[in-house]
């Protein structure tokens, strides 16, 4: 008994170095996949830009008029300055545009223009696509317990 209880940190450790290197390789594959992602929406959009549209699109799903910046850096964990720049951007690139908050009229929204939001749909549904070749592989019982570790993880870095 005395042997076995020893033996379960050590387990333990090798476990959390085996899901510490799964995830470092899930980031790396993360980052690369989102700049990808950003190219097929825009040509000289960014992964940030990606970062801020997507929050947006997210943002306004709901059926919401649009979203203030400062949802958008809070949700990133962004400062509002640097937010703000990859907004320009967007805006620049008309993918999205600040309108007027019909509770506030001081206060303006941002929303996906219509290019945006066709552009951002196509990845969307291509990305859903590619995503559900891989996923359909697998068994309900394994997806359901990946969507459930994933949503509790999610929960415990936040």
């Amino acid at each position: 008994m005395t042997e076995m209880v020893a033996q379960r940190p050590e387990q333990t450790s090798r476990l959390i170095a085996e899901v510490e290197q799964e995830l470092s390789t899930l980031f790396r594959r993360s980052r690369s996949a989102q700049m990808q992602l950003a190219r097929r929406v825009h040509q000289e959009m960014d992964a940030a830009g990606y970062a801020l549209i997507s929050q947006i699109d997210l943002g306004t799903a709901a059926g919401r008029p649009g979203v203030r910046a400062s949802e958008v850096a809070q949700a990133l964990g962004l400062d509002k300055s640097t937010v703000s720049r990859g907004l320009t951007q967007l805006e620049t690139l008309g993918l999205i545009e600040r309108v007027g908050d019909p509770d506030d009229g001081r206060a303006r929204l941002l929303r996906m223009t219509t290019i945006g939001a066709e552009r951002f749909g196509a990845m969307r549904a291509q990305r859903q696509t590619e995503f559900r070749a891989i996923l359909d592989r697998w068994d309900s019982p394994d997806l359901a317990d990946l969507a459930r570790l994933l949503a509790r993880l999610n929960l415990d870095l936040s």
